[in-house]
């Protein structure tokens, strides 16, 4: 019997062990929380873009019904603890999957059993040694195959211009949060009545100013204020009303009117190069000299992969997006949308490490377009092609309602069909559904003719 070591107990990882088991192979799952789904833990207070329907893996679906689970309604859109109490959480108590779990478990390195990253003669035969750190010090696991589902949540983008760390960012770290902070719940007390800075121009970035919007209604003296790299908002409002793709043009129109209104102070082409840490609070420098006081930063602006304790195999990434070569022209952000991005297998995540694989939203490497059910697809195949059944790792079984899936507003089933955005070929434009959006821009037209959908924020899903 094959065993894969999988790093990393979140849905991806859950999934890649349901599959292994379906397949008669012994999944050793490998988390370093003290619990599964520990990173969704960190913003189960986040509701998803995507309903249950595409949140699901078939085969942990599979193992679940045996154990006598109750599925959640398909158009139903989960919050992260809905994901983990309601999902995530059943499956590792009620299935097979429990046994195999080891908590607590901080992978540092993974090797070849006897050979570094240069020897090579017999390198293939050997097994994988993937060492792991827990409360009773190192061990050392032997497997056949290794895939990596760690994710990228505990390695969020600094906040400096150019990939580096502000001047001072380390010294701030007190002040400093990153992604989608709970304002409105447990974090609320930190921000009530203070004067936030909110970096970056994503999904989390106008969650999170909208949340802080809510929270100034019950603490009138919370003063926002919102940093955007790019010299105008109008990528981040989107269309507004007029916006063909209605989830992103209602946070689009919420923020917009909030800024309108004088409630979020805006500084614009906003590139952070300083941060000094002050009694009162923090002074934000940008590169031009612009200063900004805040008593609290969050950073909004992406993660990155931890790849430090791979050094020892023989991966090979994009330079740019840090992913696979085959995969990086399918998911550049600067080309697609998470709706445009067709589902992959084994095939695009192969290193030159046979048997080895990224998978989940660190395969994506900086890219943020990706879906957890691109997710699934992805461990689905792999799994098949260390099985051995090659036909399967090569077949694709994963079938998206366009880019539905993509929807920032939950709704009843009637208004999801009718919320889809086509998939089709990639589009011209970056910030373009399909290419019947690039169209309708090139024509001088708002939004698109192709439905009404927006790009999702689930790379912390992974």
């Amino acid at each position: 019997m094959k065993t894969i070591a999988i790093i990393g107990a979140g849905p991806v990882g859950l999934a890649a062990a349901a599959h292994a088991i379906e397949r008669g192979l012994k999944p050793v799952i490998l988390e370093r929380g003290p619990d599964v789904g520990h990173a969704v833990r960190q913003w189960a207070h986040v509701p998803m873009f995507s309903p249950w329907a595409f949140n699901i893996d078939t085969a942990a679906e599979r193992l679940l019904a045996a154990a006598g689970w109750n599925r959640p309604s398909p158009d139903a859109y989960p919050t992260g603890g809905d994901l983990l109490w309601q999902y995530l959480t059943p499956l590792a108590e009620r299935t097979a999957l429990g046994e195999a779990i080891h908590l607590d478990a901080e992978v540092v390195a993974v090797s070849r059993l006897g050979f570094d990253k240069v020897k090579t003669a017999g390198r293939e035969r050997a097994p994988f040694a993937v060492r792991y750190r827990n409360g009773a010090g190192e061990t050392t696991v032997l497997a056949d195959a290794v895939i990596d589902t760690s994710g990228t949540w505990f390695s969020p983008n600094p906040a400096g211009a150019g990939g580096l760390p502000a001047i001072g960012e380390e010294e701030a770290a007190g002040r400093i949060s990153h992604g989608m902070p709970d304002v409105l719940g447990e974090a609320g007390a930190r921000y009530a009545g203070r004067r936030i800075a909110v970096l970056g121009g994503g999904h989390s970035a106008i969650g999170t100013l909208i949340a802080l919007a809510e929270l100034q209604d019950r603490a009138a003296d919370t003063r926002i204020a919102w940093l955007y790299r790019g010299p105008h908002l109008t990528k981040a409002f989107g269309g507004g009303a007029a916006d063909q793709l209605a989830a992103r043009g209602e946070l689009g129109t919420r923020v917009a009117h909030l800024v309108e209104s004088g409630r979020i102070a805006v500084e614009t082409g906003y590139l952070l190069d300083r941060i000094e840490t002050h009694a009162e609070g923090l002074r934000l420098i940008a590169d031009d000299g612009r200063t900004v006081a805040a008593e609290e930063l969050v950073v909004a602006t992406g993660f990155r992969p931890e790849l430090g304790f791979l050094r020892e195999l023989r991966v090979e990434l994009d330079p740019a997006l840090e992913c696979t070569p085959a995969l990086a022209p399918l998911i550049d952000p600067n080309e697609h949308s998470c709706g445009t991005v067709r589902p992959h297998g084994a095939a695009e995540l192969a290193h030159p490490e046979p048997g080895f694989y990224i998978a989940g939203m660190k395969s994506y490497g900086r890219a943020p377009t990706f879906l957890l059910a691109t997710g699934h697809e992805q461990v689905r195949s792999i799994v098949a092609e260390i099985a051995g059944d090659h036909e399967a790792a090569r077949r694709v079984e994963l079938v998206l309602l366009e880019t539905g899936v993509c929807s920032a507003t939950p709704g009843d089933a009637k208004t999801a069909a009718a919320s889809q955005c086509c998939g089709g070929p990639a589009p011209i434009a970056a910030d373009a559904c399909c290419a019947d959006d690039a169209s309708a821009k090139a024509a001088g037209k708002t939004g698109c003719g192709c439905g009404t959908s927006a790009r999702t924020d689930e790379r912390a899903m992974a």
